[in-house]
């Protein structure tokens, strides 16, 4: 891979990791507790909505695009190890892969599974909601504090990149 798609690569993996460390901390830190303030079948009912409708073309496109993109740049950092910056991109691209992605599809996935089957208005919806919001929540914390990190290991990967070359 020429540096300049290298650079390329990097810069979109970048933005990719801030752009979803900012949608999850968004989550954590204001429409989660909104949410819970809500009556359980209101805040519940809301938040099934919510994984519905995030499951479109805009989100998924940057969500998983990073996580591709990060991959790839992990990969193609392990051969290019002897470049400036390549500790930093395979660091702030396997994080992000593990660490947002992963972290998503082993932890917060199954938990919007298990929402979805309890209707808002059953008996146990109640305790499903106590139960789920703080759960969720640290996991997608655990999302945003990996895709910000990631941002941060690949912008120095920039800058290192910037002063070798």
């Amino acid at each position: 891979m020429i540096p300049q798609a290298l650079f390329f690569l990097t810069l979109a993996s970048t933005l990719g990791c801030g752009l979803i460390a900012g949608v999850f901390f968004a989550f954590s830190s204001f429409v989660m507790p909104a949410l819970a303030r809500l009556p359980p079948a209101e805040g519940m009912a809301a938040m099934q909505s919510i994984n519905v409708v995030v499951l479109n073309r805009s989100f998924l496109g940057v969500f998983v695009g990073t996580a591709a993109t990060c991959l790839i740049l992990a990969i193609v950092s392990m051969l290019r190890w002897s470049e400036a910056g390549s500790a930093l991109r395979i660091a702030g691209g396997a994080l992000y892969v593990v660490g947002t992605f992963l972290v998503t599809m082993v932890r917060n996935v199954p938990l919007n599974d298990a929402l979805e089957r309890v209707s808002p208005q059953a008996a146990a919806a109640a305790e499903t909601w106590a139960r789920y919001v703080p759960a969720w929540t640290t996991w997608n914390t655990a999302r945003a504090l990996a895709a910000l990190a990631s941002a941060a290991l690949l912008t120095l990967a920039l800058v290192q990149s910037a002063r070798a070359g």
